[in-house]
């Protein structure tokens, strides 16, 4: 259904009736939906948080956020930015940090454009922005994150991107003019 009313913006919750919120958010991915996917959820528990990046969200926000802060992060993630709650980003850090030392997940095997792309995700931008900053094509941005994650072993871009910021890895470029 959602495929035919091409949303620009889907907010769902962990607890719904009939599919969960991790089983339609995958769902939804799977049927490659342009939109952005936020979870709104009252859950702060770290298995939640993982398993809604993994599966492919947009953004994590508590129902418990002010109103103001609430409508102002869906504005950012509107805007291609990648949205958590803020009392959730050491949680996460804590959470990716510990599976990416199990992993000793290394940078070596990208190209300097994969860099750049990561570098990008890092900094929370969507596909449409790393494309524009980069001067390079939409389709372009897509197959290197797909390398990237599959090489870097990630599920989602999410992922990617704060194991990219603990790396330090933000607005690194590589000559080819990148400025994410």
């Amino acid at each position: 259904m959602a495929k035919g009313l091409e949303p620009d913006m889907i907010l769902l919750d962990l607890n719904m009736k009939g599919m969960n919120g991790i089983d339609t958010l995958r769902a939804l991915r799977e049927a490659d939906l342009a939109a952005r996917i936020l979870i709104l959820t009252v859950s702060d528990a770290a298995d939640d948080l993982i398993a809604a990046i993994r599966a492919g969200a947009d953004g994590y926000l508590l129902k418990d956020m002010e109103p103001e802060e609430l409508l102002e992060r869906i504005v950012e993630a509107q805007r291609g930015r990648i949205v958590i709650s803020e009392s959730l980003n050491g949680l996460l850090a804590r959470s990716l940090r510990e599976e990416t030392q199990a992993a000793e997940r290394s940078t070596t095997p990208l190209t300097d454009r994969e860099r750049d792309i990561l570098g990008c995700l890092a900094n929370g931008l969507s596909n449409k922005l790393i494309a524009r900053e980069l001067n390079i094509a939409e389709g372009t941005v897509k197959v290197h994150i797909k390398n990237l994650l599959k090489k870097l072993k990630f599920r989602s871009r999410l992922e990617a991107a704060v194991w990219a910021i603990d790396q330090n890895l933000r607005q690194q470029g590589t000559g080819h003019g990148a400025r994410c």
